[in-house]
């Protein structure tokens, strides 16, 4: 039986890719960063928290055999892909890149449009990869507007692939044993984490307070292995992302 694990990684911690366009902070190894002992949990291999310059992004690249979910926390970002798909995505609105077989895509901050009103923000988000369940299936785009009212307060599903989510307002993520939620929190309001064999708490704005291991900053991420169900109280206004997962690359 594995052990309860509470794993607190700090914000100052995180590898760093700082170039003159982009500022990206990321979870786990990427590009250039490696470290063998830092390669995912569970099923999450990535976890970047990026601010993209206006007029700029990442140009068109490819990916395989990966669910990308990205989450915008401020500006607005534009999505095209190999598959036909386009599009701005916004804080609230959820969006999920399955790779499958091979897409290539690109990201830029939304001031790149080549028509309709300019701007000079940067754009502020997350973006996750987790691995699917399956290889070489079809590439697959999804998106997906999630009001404010709804995540007010509440930890809510925003993208899975577990069958306990059938029926509810998700965006689809090939993988049955992984699930994202996300929560805005006014200060003093809480949210019960799920309990799993793998769990990832990452505090994408604001600073809260975790039940049994303290305060928790912009920037901070909590690791919880076979444990669950622990309290996040937020102590000014507050942004969550928690990932629920079932099984690891590391199993078996």
């Amino acid at each position: 039986m594995t052990a309860p694990i509470v794993d607190v990684r700090r914000a100052s911690d995180r590898y760093k890719t700082s170039i003159s366009w982009l500022d990206s902070k990321h979870s786990f190894s990427f590009g250039q960063h490696y470290d063998a002992s830092n390669t995912h949990h569970g099923l999450l291999l990535v976890n970047n928290d990026d601010i993209v310059d206006p007029g700029t992004g990442f140009d068109t690249h490819p990916h395989r055999d990966m669910e990308i979910v990205t989450w915008v926390l401020r500006g607005s970002l534009v999505h095209q892909d190999s598959t036909g798909h386009s599009g701005v995505i916004y804080p609230g609105l959820a969006q999920r890149m399955s790779a499958g077989r091979g897409i290539m895509h690109s990201e830029k901050n939304d001031s790149w449009r080549l028509s309709g009103p300019t701007h000079a923000d940067p754009v502020h988000f997350v973006q996750m990869w987790v691995v699917p369940d399956g290889s070489g299936r079809t590439p697959g785009y999804e998106q997906l507007e999630i009001g404010d009212d709804t995540l007010r307060d509440a930890l809510v599903p925003v993208a899975s692939g577990m069958p306990k989510h059938d029926g509810e307002t998700a965006i689809h993520i090939g993988n049955r044993d992984a699930a994202l939620y996300a929560a805005r929190l006014a200060p003093g309001k809480s949210v019960e984490l799920p309990a799993a064999p793998y769990v990832h708490l990452f505090v994408a704005a604001g600073s809260v307070a975790l039940e049994g291991a303290g305060d928790l900053n912009a920037g901070d991420a909590v690791r919880f292995t076979a444990t669950g169900g622990q309290r996040v109280t937020a102590r000014d206004a507050a942004e969550i992302l928690v990932w629920e997962m079932h099984s690891s690359l590391s199993d078996g």
